[in-house]
């Protein structure tokens, strides 16, 4: 029974890092998941407040690293709060409406969209933001992936 849980508890971690390429995954609630079926099923007495507080300081890190990442990259390249949002919903909309490349395109089309429509861009000004949109979705990316990583490694050194 042990193999299974063991199991359960490594495809949520997998699927956290599934997460980073389609975002409708919770990839940080994926993890938690899987801390609280460890707990469950094994003992909560390893995972500690201090676990707990500091898994949380790495919850609010991913969060807030996804937001800045894509707003520096947006503002760096001369867009705005509505170009910010645009990528957002490009995000969030583009895998669905263009399946695999939509969580690139996505971002980079919302971004664009945003300056053309709410700030009367030119095209290559837009599309400059767009590509800011870009760099910024594949910064957070990396960081939230860094991120997991410290949050299963956490987890893992706690209880071995």
């Amino acid at each position: 029974m042990d193999v299974i849980i063991w199991i359960l508890i490594i495809a949520l971690f997998i699927l956290s890092f599934v997460g980073l390429i389609f975002p409708i995954l919770p990839s940080a609630l994926l993890i938690v998941a899987a801390f609280f079926i460890y707990g469950i099923c094994f003992s909560f007495s390893q995972l500690t407040i201090s676990f707990w507080v500091v898994e949380s300081m790495f919850i609010i890190l991913l969060f807030l690293s996804d937001y800045l990442a894509n707003m520096v990259g947006v503002k760096r390249f001369g867009g705005s709060k509505a170009a910010g949002w645009g990528s957002t919903i490009g995000l969030i909309a583009g895998p669905f409406i263009i399946p695999f490349v939509g969580i690139i395109l996505g971002p980079f089309l919302g971004a664009v969209a945003a300056e053309l429509l709410v700030h009367r861009k030119t095209f290559s000004e837009a599309v400059k933001v767009g590509v800011g949109s870009l760099l910024g979705l594949l910064a957070s990316t990396v960081a939230k992936g860094l991120i997991q990583l410290l949050m299963i490694i956490h987890f893992l050194y706690t209880i071995f």
